[in-house]
């Protein structure tokens, strides 16, 4: 059975066969309707453009993978890590590393005030909450809280726990190891 890279890899292959413009050509017709969230991407070419969901999904992931930060939005992960919250910066770059290590579907998606983690869908989601404390949200449906992994309460509706990290050496292999567990599971 191919993996998901292949069958990915396959359709974009096939793109300019299927839907008559090659993934280029879709980026920039993705651009150049200044959409920005991937629902919206994906109407709008299955709607204006007739592509099927499959290839419009595709599309739409890549656009949104391959997308610069504009100059009016800046760049959203510096912009969270800028100020009195800059000491966190390396809190988010030992998780990325991590993440990074369990596969290429990896999806690092950046958001005004959090970052995404995706692969299928989203697994867990880094936060720098206070000047002095981030939040690393994590998928862990049937995983019961600990005093260490809390469950998510008003945090985040889109997890379900939540590690409360003041420390690069807070990304210590337990966390790690419900990262993996997340991003499996996703």
């Amino acid at each position: 059975m191919a993996s998901p890279e292949e069958m990915a890899a396959k359709m974009v292959a096939n793109l300019k066969e299927k839907t008559g413009k090659t993934l280029p050509q879709w980026l920039k017709v993705a651009k150049a309707s200044k959409l920005a969230k991937h629902g919206e991407i994906v109407k709008m070419l299955k709607a204006d453009h007739e592509v099927t969901h499959g290839f419009a999904n595709l599309i739409a992931h890549h656009y949104l993978a391959s997308a610069k930060p504009t100059a009016a939005g800046g760049d959203l992960v510096a912009t969270q890590y800028s100020g009195k919250k800059e000491p966190l910066r390396p809190i988010y770059d030992a998780v990325i590393a991590a993440v990074s290590k369990f596969g290429k579907d990896v999806e690092v998606s950046p958001k005004k005030t959090y970052v995404s983690l995706r692969r299928n869908k989203q697994f867990a989601l880094i936060q720098p909450s206070t000047a002095t404390r981030g939040d690393i949200g994590i998928n862990l449906k049937g995983t019961k809280p600990t005093a260490r992994l809390e469950a998510s309460g008003s945090f985040n509706a889109m997890c379900t726990h939540r590690v409360r990290i003041e420390s690069k050496k807070d990304v210590d292999a337990q966390l790690k190891g419900w990262l993996k567990k997340a991003y499996e599971a996703s």
